[in-house]
């Protein structure tokens, strides 16, 4: 009897992106002499290139993706069951609202891309890395759902990836291509996206950066660091920013003990980035105006912080936008620029860890 695990025949195609990094590591990794032998050893075990989604939980599904999509005009890219897909900007980047009415209104995971996704190849790595295959996603636990054609998943499932950080925080890698469909890759959107019932009043371009909420901020930063690079792009304060991919965003990784274990927010990029004409649109929407304060006390509200010079801010401060949904979920906006730097937009970034720097 052969009981072996039969393997799934991956697509085999590279695009632009994955040739040019191709390119690089063949032309870095088998140069002669010590420095294409050290350019081989810094690629890291899972090399991430963007954010993909996040999944939250509400009390009511059908409200919210009503509320969503009358705010920022998202249509629906795919459906898993009663699970519903947002597409943010041009996609494949999402949000996803869980089909079930849920009593833990929060974000419940987020999703990095990988290129050329394999789960096999990548829960191996995840094993040598310490994170154990146990078919949960605790901390340092991971696991693969195959989604099938009932939750919008192909024939045969189409595998999803999770595990557990050290604070138990739940992370998806999926390929880069993945945008919450059909197919072995989860590539198989609707050919034409069901369309917001009306235009929105605030069009979002991509995800920016998620914010984790952690125990050991050293642990973390050493966890993320070691397994998916993740090279310090700039500082807030002593909290370094880990840059994902190779445009602006991030992940960010405060030390708060009595908080640790969740996702604080997440954050998307619009453009023209004006505090007041975003107050008067969420006002106009319903939501209280809090002006500037250090956070909200409950569900649609909207508030302004002024990260100044100490927190690696601009001297006048760097304005950065907060709101509430109906279910008190906090999320963030800033302009297309912002970067987590200096600079009234936050678009200055670069350390001595990265001494080119980067003005995006």
């Amino acid at each position: 009897m052969n009981n072996k695990k039969p393997k799934r025949d991956y697509p085999t195609t590279l695009d632009r992106r994955s040739f040019i990094r191709s390119a690089v590591t063949f032309a870095t990794g088998v140069g002669v002499g010590s420095r294409g032998i050290l350019a081989a050893q810094s690629i890291p075990p899972i090399p991430v290139t963007a954010i993909n989604h996040m999944t939250i939980a509400v009390s009511d599904p059908s409200a919210s993706v009503d509320w969503y999509q009358r705010l920022f005009g998202m249509p629906i890219a795919a459906r898993q069951g009663n699970t519903i897909v947002l597409r943010v900007g041009n996609g494949p980047q999402f949000m996803a609202i869980g089909g079930g009415s849920s009593d833990n209104p929060r974000i419940t995971h987020y999703c990095l891309d990988v290129e050329g996704f394999n789960d096999e190849n990548l829960i191996r790595i995840l094993a040598e890395n310490g994170v154990e295959n146990t078919g949960q996603s605790g901390p340092m636990q991971s696991r693969v759902r195959m989604r099938g054609p009932e939750f919008g998943g192909a024939v045969g499932g189409t595998p999803e990836l999770y595990f557990g950080d050290p604070d138990g925080i739940v992370v998806q890698l999926q390929d880069s291509t993945y945008c919450g469909g059909n197919g072995l890759l989860g590539e198989e959107c609707l050919s034409t996206p069901e369309p917001a019932p009306v235009e929105g009043l605030i069009k979002l371009e991509e995800f920016n950066h998620f914010t984790l909420f952690v125990s050991d901020a050293l642990r973390s930063r050493r966890f993320y660091q070691g397994l998916f690079g993740l090279p310090i792009d700039t500082y807030q304060g002593a909290m370094p920013v880990l840059r994902v991919g190779e445009g602006r965003e991030f992940i960010a990784l405060p030390e708060v003990p009595p908080a640790a274990g969740r996702i604080h927010h997440a954050s998307f990029n619009v453009t023209n980035f004006d505090v007041d004409r975003i107050f008067s649109i969420l006002e106009s929407y319903g939501l209280t105006i809090l002006g500037e304060a250090s956070g909200a006390t409950g569900p649609l509200q909207a508030y302004v912080t002024m990260r100044g010079a100490d927190r690696g801010g601009a001297s006048e401060g760097t304005p950065e936008l907060y709101f509430t949904d109906p279910d008190g979920i906090l999320l963030q906006l800033q302009d297309i620029r912002y970067c987590g730097g200096a600079g009234y937009f936050g678009d200055q970034c670069g350390t001595p860890e990265n001494p080119t720097g980067r003005n995006l």
